[in-house]
């Protein structure tokens, strides 16, 4: 009986040295186990001409109908219609009024190629384009690298008849469900001699974003 009593007590206390024994940790092995890779980058092409609504910023369906809105309008107006042969023009970058970096130039581009594409405008270097055509002339005919009869020559270059301005601006509006934001585009055709607005149009679009 004294040898079960003696038995059990040592029993005991070894259960009790185990259970309060702290498990050790392993930070080396913890540490070394890399993080997940991050989710892959999807790249897909869309359709230039679908509707674009990712912000209410100026986007490329605006571009697009900006664009077609003013080509359209000019080609149809009568002083190209009665012009006997395709008049010259220049074209100045847009006057942007929003308070959004609206990349301008590239509604000038657009305007002016498909203006081009009609056959029924041609385009002088606008007076910001004029300094490389400036050194194009200067390199040709100041450097003694080309032969004469090959040079473009000096005092040769066209006055347009007619200059191509404009503007954007914008209204915002808002409250704490909604964004109201108002765009208004508009062009003018110029005729330089005589200063009169021949031809105006203006695109107008508005966006709203419920938040």
């Amino acid at each position: 009986m004294k040898t079960y009593s003696f038995a059990c007590v040592v029993a005991g206390l070894l259960l009790a040295g185990c259970a309060s024994a702290p498990i050790p940790s392993n930070p080396v092995s913890q540490a070394s186990v890399p993080p997940p890779p991050p989710p892959p980058t999807i790249v897909k092409y869309g359709d230039s001409q679908s509707v674009e609504t990712v912000t209410a910023d100026f986007g490329s369906t605006d571009l697009q109908s900006v664009a077609e809105t003013m080509v359209r309008s000019m080609l149809q107006s009568k002083t190209i219609q009665n012009s006997r042969s395709a008049p010259l023009v220049t074209l100045a970058e847009v006057n942007n009024q929003t308070n959004e970096p609206i990349n301008t130039r590239l509604i000038t581009q657009k305007v002016r190629t498909q203006l081009l594409k009609s056959g029924q405008v041609k385009f002088a270097i606008s007076g910001n384009e004029m300094q490389s055509q400036v050194d194009e002339l200067k390199r040709q005919n100041q450097t003694g690298m080309y032969r004469n009869d090959g040079v473009a020559k000096t005092a040769k270059m066209e006055g347009a008849k007619y200059r191509i301005t404009g503007t954007i601006s914008t209204i915002v509006k808002r409250n704490r469900e909604l964004k109201d934001v108002f765009y208004n585009f508009t062009l003018n055709l110029v005729n330089n001699e005589t200063g009169v607005i021949e031809w105006a149009e203006e695109k107008e679009i508005r966006k709203t974003v419920l938040n």
